[in-house]
């Protein structure tokens, strides 16, 4: 007899990747129960990012920016394990008793809103969620971390991990009670904070961790709410961390710290009186990035970072282009140039590319740390500020120790090195002891 073989799963990804027609097609060829069942499904909503990853890992530590869809992902593991297995004990963790209550039991995405869901018992008085075939969720709080002792679960949720007050003794008391079954394992959901719970967790061994932004889950999100966010917070160290869902941490002993940048930050600069591109090309083609920056000198005494036009893997031909470019679009009164790799090459190479480049070049007779040093004191005092978000830029600045080293990104801090020079022509004149640099 011949048996009748079950078309497999689908995704609404996949649906939508199909031509119009097609789509229709497919939907149309499903009986009332087949679309019924496909549209009940978590997984058949979800985007890959929020599915459980495969293997066989303990911890799945989640760090995306906000509206990401973390609750629904962590709500929709616990129903799962709770419907696949009559004996769970499950732990639900938030950062107080009343935040796991409001978000992860009671709202929009919580366990008691998740479509299809039947017969829940919730007992708030005893903070307990019982499924009709006797899984158990109990609620704690990460603010009373003691209250974690003595439970005992098969799995546990464990919501916005950096907001915890006492982190480390609430994650340690719920590890020691994860011993159930034969397989316990744990969710962690969060924005991503540079606090020592989440360094911890993302250095933790067979660690399973999915990141993602906030933009990732557009088709759910308000558009004007994504273009206000983006408007407000791009680039920002805020934005990439509330929205891009990326750790930002500040590297001991930098010139410059994220608060420091963000306090140099303004919406809109006065008038400039004179503007430069400071330049730090490579030594290679194909090796570090050429470093491309406009300044300014404000008509209010203050110096301002207004552009960053660096680029990569181009020929000395293609990044002297680059540079005139910027040059001509900001009208600048001077290139400054950095020679120590084949000065004349380096000038002449601009010239090339544009024969009424007003350029200057400079010779560093100190390294890029010391150099950097007087310009940091700049942005301390304010006296020199960001005109806009520079990501690139400033991680490449916060990566520059006192003392001198390189901790940032890449090979070479090619921009931030490009800025200092860009700062000293405007700020420090050619004459200013300690810089270490000498015109040519």
């Amino acid at each position: 007899m011949n048996q009748k073989i079950e078309e497999p799963y689908t995704t609404a990804a996949e649906l939508l990747a199909l031509p119009h027609d097609a789509m229709l097609a497919k939907i149309a060829s499903w009986s009332d129960e087949r679309l019924n069942r496909e549209i009940s499904r978590w997984e058949f909503w979800a985007r890959a990012g929020q599915l459980p990853p495969s293997g066989s890992w303990q911890l799945w530590l989640v760090l995306a920016g906000r509206g990401f869809g973390k609750t629904r992902m962590g709500a929709e593991w616990v129903r799962a394990r709770a419907v696949e297995n009559g004996h769970a004990r499950i732990a639900l963790v938030g950062a107080t008793m009343a935040e796991a209550r409001q978000v992860m039991i009671e709202g929009e995405s919580g366990l008691l809103s998740l479509p299809g869901q039947q017969d829940l018992y919730w007992e708030p008085s005893l903070r307990r969620l019982t499924w009709p075939n006797g899984a158990i969720a109990t609620l704690y709080s990460a603010a009373q971390p003691d209250g974690l002792r003595g439970g005992q679960h098969h799995f546990a949720w464990a919501d916005e991990i950096a907001k915890w007050k006492n982190g480390i003794q609430a994650w340690d008391n719920l590890m020691m009670g994860l011993r159930l079954g034969n397989a316990p394992r744990a969710v962690a959901t969060t924005t991503p904070r540079p606090v020592n719970l989440v360094r911890r967790l993302m250095d933790q061994k067979g660690a399973a961790i999915t990141k993602g932004r906030t933009r990732d889950n557009k088709a759910n999100l308000p558009s004007s709410f994504l273009t206000a966010m983006e408007r407000a917070y791009a680039g920002t160290r805020i934005g990439r961390q509330e929205l891009d869902g990326e750790l930002i941490e500040d590297i001991a002993g930098a010139l410059w710290t994220r608060a420091m940048i963000e306090a140099c930050r303004v919406q809109k600069p006065p008038e400039m009186r004179r503007t430069v591109i400071a330049v730090d090309p490579p030594i290679t083609k194909g090796g570090d990035a050429c470093g491309i920056i406009a300044a300014g000198l404000g008509d209010d005494g203050k110096a301002y970072v207004l552009g960053d036009h660096s680029v990569s893997g181009l020929s000395p031909e293609g990044w002297a282009r680059a540079v005139a470019a910027a040059a001509q679009a900001w009208k600048v009164d001077r290139v400054i140039a950095e020679g120590n790799q084949g000065g004349e090459m380096v000038e002449a190479t601009l010239r090339a590319a544009d024969r009424a480049m007003p350029v200057k070049r400079v010779h560093a007779s100190r390294g890029k740390s010391a150099r950097a040093e007087p310009v940091a004191a700049l942005f301390e005092c304010r006296r020199a500020m960001f005109d806009g978000t520079f990501p690139h830029l400033e991680d490449q600045l916060c990566g520059l120790i006192i003392g001198g080293g390189y901790e940032g990104p890449g090979r070479s801090p090619d921009r931030a090195d490009a800025m200092v020079w860009a700062m000293t022509e405007l700020m420090l004149g050619e004459g200013e002891r300690g810089v270490g640099v000498r015109w040519i």
